[in-house]
């Protein structure tokens, strides 16, 4: 279990590693933040002394060891327009990025699992026919298309939802929230909506997949053989089978959703970490970009951590191999 777990660690140091390095590199390259820093009469001297000031003149691999060796101890460096430590902007922004991922995912849990459920044992249904429809217009749609649609339906049309923003927050203590306070609640209905509904459509497509699976093994026809009500199949021993999947690829896709949410806080102008990504990549400020993506990957590289770990601990498939390796 130990060797396991340091294996996995020492994987996960060198995809951190590697992701840095990468996000690093691109980024270097694109554009020139001293010029969206200064105006047309700064004189060349004085855009040298700047350029210097942010080591942007030392040799790229002195500038990627220096943001590695501060990223290990949480400090990305100060933004080159906005002049504020990149850490603090994000722990600023991420309390609004993570509500509104987990709210989508969420959502996407409640809404995708019973649809699934509905569609793998009425598939002649008319009902089960809107969903399978709805699921492939969640996947075939662009995120940014949904979100514009919802907006002109209940923001413009109906007016009964606001278009954009968090509303009214609550600090408590570093962290802020919108869901204690009437607008914030309001504010984060169309983003979470628009976020969720591809996330909704794969888990209930996963759910409606794996469902009839399970339902065609010999187990489940043996049960019906010795009387077994199909609600007690169906839902006792089919569905606990079809969720042990689910809840490992629903673990996973929460990451996505972070990573995603750039567009739909984009559309919502949502002030998360996605919105000031987007924003960084304009003003081509390299350190908030660089955290960005080195924050995006370290969240990723947890969840499959904890994915591996408990997949070791609940399969005794993988205990035996490891020990059988080990000999």
């Amino acid at each position: 279990m130990i060797s396991f777990i340091v294996k996995r660690l020492l994987q996960s140091a060198l995809v951190m590693l590697s992701v840095a390095f990468i996000a690093f590199a691109l980024f270097r390259f694109v554009g020139d933040p001293v010029a969206n820093m200064v105006g047309q009469d700064t004189s060349t001297e004085e855009r040298i002394q700047i350029r210097k000031a942010l080591g942007l003149d030392d040799p790229v691999y002195i500038q990627f060891l220096n943001f590695t060796k501060n990223a290990v101890q949480g400090e990305f460096g100060n933004s080159f327009t906005l002049r504020v430590p990149v850490s603090g902007l994000m722990a600023q922004r991420f309390p609004a990025t993570l509500e509104l991922s987990l709210i989508s995912a969420i959502l996407a849990l409640a809404l995708g699992v019973p649809m699934g459920v509905y569609t793998a044992i009425h598939r002649k249904t008319l009902l089960s026919k809107a969903f399978m429809t709805i699921s492939l217009m969640g996947v075939s749609l662009p995120t940014f298309l949904i979100g514009i649609l919802l907006i002109l339906i209940f923001g413009v049309v109906l007016r009964w939802l606001p278009t954009f923003g968090r509303g009214d927050v609550v600090d408590l203590g570093w962290w802020s929230t919108g869901l204690l306070t009437a607008s914030g609640l309001k504010a984060i209905i169309l983003p979470a909506i628009t976020l969720g509904i591809f996330q909704m459509t794969l888990i209930m497509r996963l759910v409606r997949a794996e469902m009839m699976e399970v339902l065609r093994t010999d187990f489940i026809k043996f049960g019906r053989a010795r009387g077994l009500s199909d609600r007690s199949l169906q839902f006792r021993h089919a569905l606990k089978n079809t969720l042990i999947p689910v809840i490992t690829i629903t673990g996973l896709q929460v990451g996505s959703i972070i990573a995603f949410a750039i567009i739909t806080e984009s559309v919502f102008q949502w002030p998360g970490m996605g919105l000031l990504f987007i924003q960084a990549i304009g003003n081509a400020d390299i350190p908030i970009m660089a955290a960005y993506l080195v924050l995006i990957a370290f969240i990723f590289v947890v969840i499959n951590l904890v994915v591996d770990i408990l997949y070791f601990v609940v399969d005794p498939r993988l205990r035996s191999s490891s020990e059988s390796g080990s000999e």
